[in-house]
């Protein structure tokens, strides 16, 4: 018997990377909040970055304390972010790593090595009620240590899966941003995302059986979503660049509406 209806959390983001390219006040990722509650969304995701390249603090004030829908911040471990997090209190925080030169977020955290900030950081945000989740590739090793944190949400990313797929099922091999080492035949790409799926599948198994809740989230898409809103032990899918990118065709809701269905669990 499948789980209920997977969640969807909408990131905004890509709604003030536009804003800046121009250095103007529109479009404002605020007004985007109404038509995401009203398309069926359950939760507004934003990236305060600490070179605030997008998301500004003022805009990460607003729609804390204003979203009719719970708030999930992305942040690093930036002492100043912490501070402005704790401070503003979202429904959840969700840590991953963050690089000054990196386009988006490149991979999982380093739970290991930065296994001692994160436990002061995670104390801090516990001790002002907001939720922890831990930005992670999909491995034994980092679940583990995330359960050793003691958060209660991890996201897996799923970037791998993501550019398998696109190596797959369209023409990512003759563009400059092509993944090299994916420059495979069909047969060996199909093997190796079959292995992915299964990876997936038994790790966010795993972490169910840790008392973990699971969210995913990195590169997915309306064509290759439907594969990790399969997998019955997440509970939450992040995603942002593919449904601001079809907004500029057929309007926000529309894009949001459109993802809630590609997403549906029969």
């Amino acid at each position: 018997m499948k789980s209920k209806d997977i969640k969807l959390g909408v990131n905004i983001d890509h709604i003030a990377v536009l804003r800046e390219a121009r250095k103007v006040n529109d479009p404002d990722p605020i007004q985007a909040i109404g038509i995401c509650q009203r398309a069926g969304a359950e939760q507004i995701t934003i990236h305060l970055r600490e070179d605030r390249r997008h998301i500004n603090d003022t805009d990460a004030k607003f729609i804390i304390r204003h979203s009719p829908l719970p708030v999930n911040l992305e942040c690093a471990v930036n002492d100043e972010i912490i501070d402005f997090v704790v401070a503003n209190r979202p429904m959840r925080a969700t840590i991953v790593p963050e690089k000054r030169e990196e386009i988006t977020t490149e991979g999982g955290l380093d739970v290991e090595s930065g296994f001692e900030k994160l436990k002061s950081v995670i104390k801090r945000l516990h001790e002002a009620e907001v939720e922890v989740s831990l930005f992670i590739d999909p491995n034994p090793v980092s679940l583990l240590k995330a359960k050793e944190l003691g958060v209660g949400w991890v996201e897996f990313h799923t970037g791998k899966y993501a550019n398998i797929y696109a190596m797959l099922y369209s023409n990512l091999a003759d563009t400059p941003h092509s993944v090299k080492e994916l420059e495979l035949d069909r047969a060996t790409l199909k093997k190796m995302l079959n292995s992915e799926i299964e990876n997936l599948n038994e790790i966010c198994e795993h972490a169910r059986g840790l008392h973990i809740k699971v969210a995913a989230g990195h590169g997915l898409n309306y064509q290759n979503v439907s594969a990790i809103a399969e997998i019955e032990s997440i509970q939450e899918l992040n995603i942002g660049q593919s449904i601001i990118a079809r907004s500029v065709f057929t309007g926000l809701e529309k894009a949001i509406t459109d993802m809630k269905e590609a997403i549906k669990r029969v």
